[in-house]
């Protein structure tokens, strides 16, 4: 059985929002829960997605379980040893093991640093080694992300966004990474680029054994990398399963919503029929503000159609995560 590498179990993280001035003078401020209660795992080798709407909590989650942001509650896990309240020096050694393909790369990479001083930079931090062994491993690794030798002497403002993915991805293997959070890797790149960086990342996971928290808003990408996807809605995973159910067979109106209009977007793409324009979607509330109960209510169909049912706004009857099939879990009053 493939062990699993990374466990998070009710993780949380709640953002403060200061009021007015005299909720500042209270000291009473608005609690904005980013990520509320959420538990999953990844096994080695293993890619799980992670998609859902700009603002649920994606890149939170990701930052969360490396550490670079403290969570308010919950436990993460990993490779079998709790590292949630680890400090700085003794998480040291899981930081090399656990890295980040930031999506914004251009606030990521040095615009003052070549490439290969970033790369160099990266080895010497957690793998401290004479220059000529230095030389030799960075040969290796720009070789292992298809980046041209000749691209070590660049500042990154003279890459392409592709040749910038790579750099960051060459950045995380730098220190040894078993487990990678990549964040939007393929966002503000042209198709064909996006398929080469996926292939990358498929390729040296079956090479190296990576495992990876895929955060993306293109469920195609993540259709087709993933393992396994979870949904998210307001910081709140709301499905969770294999990724070939979830695309056709979702029990989470949200994520019934999601889905059809991808194919709704290919058939009109086949069609050559352009995309309408985004309408206003009615009952759209304030992110920063989630309803109790079950958070897509006033967004829900299935809501409205069953004559928006007390159970669903039910303060004390927030649906949990429960099995509706092997490997399938939905958090919803009335699955599909």
């Amino acid at each position: 059985m493939t062990a699993t590498i990374l466990e998070v179990q009710n993780l949380a993280k709640h953002y403060r929002q200061p009021g007015n001035l005299w909720s500042s003078l209270s000291a009473r401020s608005r609690i904005i829960p980013a990520v509320d209660d959420v538990s999953f795992y990844i096994k080695a080798n293993e890619t799980m997605g992670l998609v859902g709407e700009t603002g649920c909590g994606k890149t939170t989650i990701g930052r969360t379980v490396l550490k670079l942001t403290r969570p308010s509650a919950g436990r993460i896990i990993f490779d079998g040893q709790d590292v949630t309240d680890l400090s700085p020096r003794q998480f040291r050694p899981y930081r090399r093991q656990m890295q980040m393909i930031f999506q914004d790369l251009d606030a990521a990479l040095n615009p003052k640093m070549r490439i290969k001083a970033i790369l160099k930079e990266a080895m010497q931090v957690h793998h401290p080694m004479k220059n000529g062994r230095l030389d030799a491993r960075l040969e290796e690794l720009v070789a292992k992300v298809n980046l041209k030798k000749s691209k070590l002497t660049n500042y990154p403002p003279e890459l392409s966004g592709g040749e910038k993915r790579r750099v960051g991805i060459a950045r995380a293997l730098a220190v040894g990474a078993r487990f990678l959070v990549a964040d939007e890797p393929t966002s503000a790149l042209d198709v064909s680029i996006q398929a080469q960086v996926v292939n990358l990342l498929k390729q040296l996971q079956a090479t190296l054994g990576l495992s990876y928290l895929f955060i993306s808003h293109d469920l195609r990408l993540v259709e087709l990398i993933s393992h396994k996807v979870a949904v998210m809605y307001l910081g709140r995973i709301v499905e969770m399963g294999l990724a070939g159910r979830i695309a056709r067979k979702p029990h989470h109106p949200y994520t019934h919503i999601l889905w059809s209009s991808l194919v709704e977007k290919k058939s009109r793409e086949t069609a050559g029929i352009p995309n309408p324009p985004e309408a206003s979607t009615p009952g759209v509330f304030d992110f920063q503000r989630p309803v109790h109960g079950c958070r897509f209510a006033p967004r829900c169909p299935v809501y409205h159609d069953k004559g928006q049912p007390a159970i669903c706004t039910d303060p004390d009857a927030t649906p949990p995560l429960r099995d509706v099939d092997a490997s399938h879990k939905v958090a919803c009053h009335f699955p599909l």
